[in-house]
């Protein structure tokens, strides 16, 4: 070794490509070294033998579910159209709203006006074995009712769309923290070494779909290979994700191996986890170039199924994102985050309300009823909900419709340990507050890591002089009235 006139070492070139390799070598030794302490054999439970492998210690307790399809409907829909039936809202329709109701109380658009009710723009009828009240909007739902948890007590922090999802995907109305598909990762790791840990699918159609940014899955002060990857609905599902003309997979495979040397090397003196995460990428990139394409190739899908979702492959539906869900799922991937954005409905909700349930409602019924037909229905917690509701007073634009609503609201749940058939919580009479088995955003997020095998309570990571959480320092409960 020379000395580099600066003073800094200088490093000859088969100094350079021994510790290079060892740097490679190193990685692999450590992430077996790593499945041995943890007593996981490479084949055990379907994880890949080069899996990314989450932290030591985890999972704390038997988990029910091994993965996450989190079904967002973007907007936030109506609970009084949906799941939460009030007969005494129908009874005082068009009467004005009782003052002692909304008296203090955070509004969003219809602030400094006349507040009236409205009443319930659709039927509702019992379905299952245990009469789950459904809207007539979701005939397909009303399939289903013994399956899903209807939550009917939800409660959230933030009245406007960008900062709800804020809060709903991290916990916190601050922005640039983990999402919480970043969080299970790095938890539990990934079971594929062939897809990203984390993916997102967005599609479009109703009333004002509101943007939706990226950094609603971010991966935070998390190392930065645990954010999501939104994958495009149509065309490639992945910019660059092909090669260019007149590159080989094996001059591919050459390039990236020159690189991941390089990289090595230099963690060797760094020891940066950003570094470390570019390798990861790297990798990840070259797999990812021959299992999405594979992915997207709806061509082994048969024809009753394509039917059962009304998925016409590369549409960019949300039919055709809930069958790529079920087929992320099959590959191994941890969290899978669908948006479905169109449910603001400031006005003209009935028109709407049948636009969003009809691109929804029976995809959602098939995705749910082919895991369960494959056996992945019991080891897949599903969950089904907007960033906040509407409210019960009137608010019109092109017809009867509705503002932001948080403190009371719906969303279901399904699978992975979650008892079928129920209803749990409730709000009071004219669907404002909620008044039984309050279930905070922090709660879902409490209920949803338990079902993982995760103890929310123990399981932080040192950020700013905090242990920071994904349901924070608040109290935050598992629902276990939802669960088996």
């Amino acid at each position: 070794m020379n000395q580099h006139p600066l003073g800094a070492p200088e490093i000859q070139r088969r100094t350079f490509l021994a510790r290079g390799g060892l740097g490679l070598g190193g990685l692999a030794l450590a992430t077996l070294l790593a499945r041995d302490a943890r007593g996981v054999e490479p084949q055990q439970a379907g994880v890949s033998p080069t899996a990314p492998l989450g932290l030591p210690g985890l999972p704390h307790h038997r988990p029910r579910a091994k993965r996450v399809i989190f079904l967002c409907m973007a907007g936030g829909p109506s609970h009084l159209e949906t799941f939460d039936y009030k007969p005494k809202l129908a009874e005082l329709d068009g009467k004005p709203m009782p003052a002692s109701y909304t008296a203090g109380q955070p509004i969003a658009q219809l602030q400094g006006q006349q507040l009236r009710c409205q009443g319930p723009l659709a039927k509702f009828q019992k379905y299952g074995q245990n009469g789950q009240e459904i809207s007539d909007f979701l005939p397909w739902h009303a399939k289903m009712a013994d399956e899903i948890c209807v939550l009917r007590s939800l409660v959230t922090e933030q009245i406007n769309h960008d900062p709800a999802h804020t809060f709903m995907n991290t916990g916190t109305a601050i922005s640039g923290r983990p999402s919480m598909g970043s969080w299970i990762n790095y938890g539990l790791g990934s079971e594929s070494d062939e897809l990203p840990g984390f993916v997102v699918l967005t599609s479009v159609g109703g009333r004002n779909p509101q943007p939706i940014a990226s950094r609603q899955w971010s991966a935070g002060f998390l190392p930065s290979r645990l954010q999501g990857v939104e994958f495009n609905s149509s065309g490639d599902p992945v910019h660059y994700v092909r090669n260019p003309p007149g590159v080989s997979a094996a001059g591919q495979r050459a390039v990236i191996d020159a690189i991941q040397q390089l990289n090595g090397h230099r963690n060797q003196t760094v020891d940066n986890p950003e570094l470390a995460t570019r390798i990861a990428a790297y990798e990840l990139a070259f797999r990812m170039q021959t299992s999405v394409p594979e992915l997207m190739d709806l061509s082994d899908e048969s024809a009753e199924t394509l039917e059962m979702y009304g998925a016409q492959p590369g549409d960019g539906s949300y039919a055709s994102n809930c069958l790529l869900a079920r087929r992320l799922a099959q590959r191994g991937v941890r969290f899978i985050h669908l948006y479905h954005r169109g449910w603001d409905h400031h006005g003209d909700l009935v028109r709407y309300m049948n636009i969003c349930c009809g691109l929804t409602d029976k995809p959602t019924w098939a995705l749910l009823t082919d895991l369960k037909r494959l056996g992945m229905l019991d080891d897949t917690l599903i969950v089904w909900g907007g960033e906040f509701g509407r409210t019960p007073m009137f608010q019109g634009k092109g017809g009867p419709g509705r503002d932001h609503h948080i403190k009371g609201f719906s969303m279901w749940l399904a699978g992975g340990g979650v008892r079928g058939g129920i209803t749990c919580g409730a709000t009071d009479e004219l669907g404002y507050h909620a008044v039984e088995n309050i279930i905070h955003v922090r709660d879902l997020h409490a209920t949803m890591l338990h079902l993982l095998g995760i103890d929310h309570q123990r399981f932080s990571v040192p950020y700013q002089g905090l242990d920071s959480r994904l349901t924070g320092v608040l109290p935050a409960r598992v629902v276990g009235e939802a669960l088996l």
